[in-house]
């Protein structure tokens, strides 16, 4: 499995604007396995991104379907800032099932 944990930060107000795009456009994503946007509580513009994916290749597949490519599009004008935080390897837990 490949994970992957991220930040963005919204432009100040959209916060919650961003959490549903974020959110919207990223249903259906073939081998996404987990996907969980999280408000910062500390800061009011910053959200936290973690994914698990059955592959880095299925992740990065993600980013070309037309559903991902209309969330960016639609929630670029929100972002004030993205950082990849760190890649990992999901070894199991709650909620992840063998492919």
């Amino acid at each position: 499995m490949y994970g992957l944990i991220g930040t963005f930060t919204a432009t100040p107000g959209q916060r919650d604007a961003l959490v549903a795009i974020l959110l919207a456009g990223m249903r259906d994503m073939p081998g996404c396995r987990s996907y969980v946007v999280a408000r910062d509580p500390g800061d009011a513009d910053k959200l936290w991104v973690t994914e698990v994916w059955d592959s880095a290749a299925s992740h990065q597949a993600s980013l070309q379907l037309p559903a991902v490519q209309a969330a960016i599009a639609q929630g670029r004008p929100f972002i004030a800032g993205m950082q990849r935080v760190s890649e990992t390897e999901p070894v199991g837990g709650h909620g992840l099932t063998d492919p």
